[in-house]
């Protein structure tokens, strides 16, 4: 794994953006693996400013979500549908059908995630997918325990990841118990994966993620087994590991 430390947020947001960026300006029709929550925001900005620049265009640029929680609407406001539409969809030139985020008001959750997964290995893998890391190891949604070999499924939230969650909703009542996820498996088809961690919160798992060995307890520790994965992790992620 490759360690890139950074000095704050900011830096970790422009560092990664300029590897998304570099992948669209050379490949011909980049596979893109998308995540949500506070750490990629700075990524998302940086790269609208890219587009509106014209330095970056999205038309041939083919993105999939990790995840998206159980019983929210699309449009509801902290669905991640929404999320992407707010901070990138909407403000590039990425075509909509070009876009996957998993279905999380189907009436059968089991077909969605076999399609999403039918069209994971159809239309890609990513060519790179970004990930955050959850303070419990998670990666998307994969909560500890999650089977290194599991595919795109549903997930029982943690109760750890919805109290962390619970800052974007009224109360933590209001934050779905369930969501689908791509599946560990399914995260390593990748062909190269970049994790951002940023701030003090993320220390722990950082540390734990560079100093253990695979361990299904702590869903982050699979990129181990991965050959092609970058950390990006500013100084408060990284202090723990002085």
């Amino acid at each position: 794994m490759d360690v890139v430390i950074v000095k704050n947020y900011i830096e970790m947001s422009k560092h990664t953006a300029g590897m998304v960026g570099d992948l669209i300006k050379h490949q011909e029709k980049p596979i893109l693996g998308l995540a949500t929550g506070g750490t990629p925001i700075g990524m998302y900005q940086l790269l609208v400013r890219q587009y509106r620049e014209g330095l970056l265009s999205f038309k041939h640029v083919r993105s999939f979500n990790l995840d998206e929680y159980i019983g929210l609407d699309p449009t509801h406001a902290k669905s991640y549908h929404r999320y992407m539409n707010e901070h990138l969809f909407l403000h590039v030139d990425m075509p909509f059908h070009q876009t996957y985020v998993p279905d999380g008001m189907a009436k059968n959750l089991d077909k969605v995630c076999r399609s999403y997964e039918k069209l994971l290995k159809k239309i890609g893998p990513p060519d790179l997918q970004i990930l955050g890391i959850g303070e419990n190891g998670h990666i998307g949604f994969n909560e500890p325990g999650s089977d290194f070999n599991g595919h795109t499924h549903v997930i029982r939230l943690a109760d750890s990841t919805r109290e962390a969650n619970a800052r974007y909703f009224q109360s933590i009542d209001e934050v779905p118990t369930h969501a689908i996820t791509m599946g560990i498996k399914s995260i390593l088809r990748s062909k190269k994966i970049v994790l951002m961690a940023s701030g003090e919160k993320k220390a722990a798992a950082v540390k734990r993620l560079l100093e253990g060995s695979p361990d299904e307890d702590f869903p982050a520790s699979a990129l181990c087994r991965h050959p092609n994965v970058t950390l990006v992790a500013d100084e408060a992620a990284f202090g723990q590991n002085d």
